[in-house]
């Protein structure tokens, strides 16, 4: 699903590894190695994850303005955090109107075609792909697709959970019956629902979730 990038192949001393709109940044500072990936993502969005404050000091060198920094919050990965009847109560509170549907293959594709909910699949080559992988659910209203959350991606027993919301549909709780599903199903296949908050509005969602606060970092936005 991404790529790993080192500064030296044989004995690495740093590495960046890229998934989808993420770059996690480990090992020793690498002014190089950050130069060579602005070159390779430079027309494209990043969020450049670092380890420490020199990694951080270096990107703020390297990027200049192009680097925006910003606040990211990590919860705690439990799986006890969560009680299984709460969020069963998220998804029936559902508002009359709307239906909550897995992600299979039609969806996917509708998914694909939409700006802003295109991130719920977009690491999925193909819906094979997803089927075999990927995990998530969607609001409908009148048919329409208006919420999702997702995995934004996999690893070995757990997924990174990517949830969005139509800008119409906002503030009407699909989003938190969305989550509470997935997290349900995760749950019932033996995996852990990683969540990441990007902004306060996701923190607060992953909190009312059951999730539990680890702690604030800085992360830098890059843009073209």
């Amino acid at each position: 699903m991404g790529s790993v990038f080192a500064d030296n192949q044989s004995r690495p001393y740093s590495a960046i590894a890229i998934l989808g709109d993420y770059a996690v940044l480990g090992g020793q500072p690498s002014e190089a190695l950050l130069a060579d990936i602005s070159a390779m993502r430079s027309d494209a969005y990043l969020i450049l994850v670092g380890p420490d404050h020199r990694w951080n000091e270096l990107i703020e060198t390297v990027y200049g303005n192009r680097a925006k920094a910003i606040t990211r919050y990590a919860l705690k990965k439990s799986e006890h955090s969560f009680n299984t009847a709460t969020l069963q109560h998220c998804v029936d509170s559902l508002q009359p109107g709307f239906v909550l549907q897995p992600i299979k293959e039609e969806l996917y594709h509708r998914c694909l075609a939409e700006s802003w909910s295109k991130d719920l699949v977009t690491l999925y080559p193909t819906y094979d792909r997803y089927a075999e992988y990927g995990l998530g659910f969607c609001v409908l209203k009148d048919g329409a697709i208006v919420s999702g959350a997702s995995s934004y991606y996999f690893y070995e027993k757990g997924i990174e959970i990517e949830v969005d919301t139509h800008p119409g549909y906002r503030k009407q709780g699909l989003a938190t019956a969305c989550c509470a599903r997935l997290i349900l199903s995760c749950l019932q296949r033996g995996l852990f629902p990683s969540w990441d908050a990007h902004t306060t509005t996701s923190l607060h969602l992953a909190l009312k979730l059951g999730y539990h606060f680890s702690h604030a970092y800085t992360a830098y936005e890059l843009n073209s």
